[in-house]
């Protein structure tokens, strides 16, 4: 069983992500965190836990994390609607479980401290919580496989030219946890998420498949015409399910080890991933990350499908 914790914003791609994880009979998803980002931590907090309700998991603890980045204003955008789930939130019903009285971060420490092994956890939202518990808990860094993090851009951003919305939502947080920490990192930038894009041929196979696929499927339309007008595509960008989808197979995407960075100052490049593309590991720059930059983009399309679509 693959040992996962998910830290989320949930997010329609959030959503897709969750699913994968949740439904996998492969998987062992030990809790669920959640952080502002998407949308406050009010929505993302009770969207993970209906999501979780939708795929059967009403189990998995969810405990609300960092309502705020670390020195930033909140910021966010309308790519998911005002209820995170491109305004479906309301249509698949409302979770009987509880919100775990424990902070994220407290029930970070107390997952991976009662872990049999160590634990992946994948972060598809701003990275605050992450960098709160590895700055205040440094011991735990032992209990923790990997970070499989959804963020940053080599190439460019989506929310500005240079930034991807997680790293800049709270870069000192994206910082921190890429620069200043020796946890090994997996970083799974829009490099590779916006080539993994679906259409309405996936997404009809997924809503004919099962309950689940149909829900997530109704939760598109707004976010396809967002990225309709950033891209001039009418693709779905499953950003989120991208990590997932690595956690669960390692290997699945094709890594590449990068001198990383992110820019914390106040102008246009804020939240920017700032990449040594010549690849010179010894220079001062950040740290070595494993970054991934490529795929067999069709069978990684179909994997998603596949998983999504399947009746566990």
């Amino acid at each position: 069983m693959r040992r996962l914790i998910i830290d989320t914003d949930p997010g329609v791609d959030d959503a897709f992500a969750i699913a994968l994880a949740a439904r996998h009979p492969d998987v062992d998803l030990l809790a669920v965190t959640t952080v502002a980002g998407n949308i406050g931590i009010e929505h993302t907090t009770r969207n993970a836990l209906n999501l979780l309700a939708l795929c059967g998991r009403a189990d998995v603890p969810v405990a609300a994390g960092a309502h705020r980045p670390f020195s930033r204003a909140v910021r966010g955008d309308d790519a998911h609607g005002n209820d995170g789930l491109g305004g479906h939130a309301h249509n698949f019903g409302t979770s009987s479980a509880s919100l775990d009285q424990r902070d994220a971060v407290t029930l970070l420490v107390d997952v991976l401290t009662a872990a049999e092994a160590p634990v992946t956890i994948v972060p598809i939202g701003p990275l605050t919580n992450i960098a709160l518990l590895l700055a205040a808990h440094p011991g735990i860094k032992s209990k923790i496989e990997r970070l499989v993090i959804m963020g940053g851009g080599i190439s460019g951003g989506n929310i500005t030219p240079s930034a991807e919305f997680n790293f800049w939502v709270d870069p000192e947080a994206a910082r921190r946890v890429l620069v200043e920490e020796d946890v090994p990192v997996t970083l799974v930038p829009l490099d590779i998420t916006m080539k993994v894009a679906v259409g309405d041929e996936w997404l009809s196979k997924l809503a004919d498949a099962n309950a689940v696929g149909r829900e997530l499927t109704a939760m598109t339309p707004g976010y396809r015409a967002f990225y309709q007008e950033y891209t001039g595509t009418d693709d779905l960008i499953i950003h989120d399910a991208i990590a997932v989808a690595e956690a669960i197979r390692p290997g699945i995407l094709h890594t590449t080890p990068m001198l990383l960075d992110v820019d914390c100052t106040d102008g246009p490049g804020s939240g920017a991933t700032i990449a040594d593309v010549r690849n010179k590991v010894d220079q001062p720059l950040g740290r070595v990350v494993d970054v991934a930059l490529d795929a067999d983009v069709d069978g990684l399309r179909t994997y998603i499908l596949d998983e999504l679509s399947s009746r566990y």
